[in-house]
């Protein structure tokens, strides 16, 4: 007898985007004088106009005021981009590495770009008050995209909005609102941010293509948002909620100093990710009204 045939394992998406990348163009050879790519700054350069031309139309830059924030100039892609199509007030870059600094000055002339040599991560908010509202565009470096999200938070009073590309991933865990994927850190920033997930980005898009796909996320800060009660309280109680995903608040709560007696039953059974905003927010109150008797 003939044995069966097995059958074709479906692709992964990093082989459908390896397949897909051997038939992109290739990339010009570097000019003289183009600095080498540092793995260790995470620079993965974009070379797609139409996501450069889509970031740019999804926020509103008006001549008078906007100044536009860019993390990371790279080669001067995005950089360039944003010159050449909008009347931004002033395009403010913020680039760690000295040689890519040195490259993109020569390379653009134009006043309106402020380029400054400093680590984003270390950049005091409050100095760029005068220059508000700020406007990012931004493709960031992976490894530190969180970081950078939570920045934007801390400073969310000076940001109008925002487009930035982060990995794909990365993108769905942040907008996610149950299931896997679905966190505290999903209902912090949804609490300060409005989200919209924008196009999904290949990785032959970038130069050199990165092992994964990405995702432009848009952002506006939510200013006027619902008072919570002992609000630091409540975001470290959502933590311990999520401390294993698939596990029961009761397994989840059971070593913390929580009075799991005073909870009901029915609650005690749910995983944290069958919970929306609202329904913590309810049990927080509950919580904080033991305390109170």
């Amino acid at each position: 007898m003939h044995k069966a045939k097995p059958k074709n394992k479906p692709k992964s998406l990093k082989a459908i985007a390896r397949a897909k990348a051997k038939y992109l163009p290739k990339a010009p050879p570097p000019e003289p004088g183009y600095p080498v790519r540092k793995k260790a700054f995470g620079q993965h350069f974009l070379r797609k106009s139409s996501v450069v031309d889509h970031m740019i139309e999804k926020v509103t830059i008006t001549p008078a005021s906007s100044t536009v924030v860019e993390i990371g100039c790279g080669d001067g892609f995005l950089t360039s981009a944003i010159l050449k199509q909008t009347e931004c007030k002033e395009l403010l870059v913020f680039e760690i590495d000295p040689d890519w600094a040195t490259y993109v000055k020569n390379k653009v002339r134009d006043l309106r770009l402020n380029l400054q040599l400093q680590n984003i991560l270390e950049v005091d908010f409050q100095t760029l008050t005068d220059k508000a509202p700020l406007i990012m565009l931004a493709n960031l470096p992976y490894q530190i995209t969180f970081p950078i999200i939570f920045l934007i938070q801390k400073n969310k009073h000076l940001f109008q909005e925002g487009v930035i590309m982060i990995q794909e991933e990365v993108a769905r865990k942040i907008v996610a609102s149950h299931g896997k994927g679905y966190s505290s850190t999903s209902l912090f920033l949804q609490y300060h941010f409005e989200l919209e997930l924008m196009e999904k980005v290949e990785p032959g898009a970038f130069a050199p293509p990165p092992k994964v796909f990405s995702r432009l996320l848009y952002f506006r800060p939510k200013l006027d948002v619902k008072p919570i009660p002992q609000e630091d309280g409540f975001w470290k109680f959502l933590k311990l909620c999520f401390r294993s995903p698939r596990q029961t608040l009761r397994n989840n709560l059971r070593t913390t100093h929580y009075n799991l007696a005073e909870f009901p039953e029915n609650i005690l059974k749910k995983r944290a990710q069958e919970f929306s905003f609202d329904d913590f927010l309810q049990l927080w109150n509950l919580i904080i009204s033991f305390k109170d008797k």
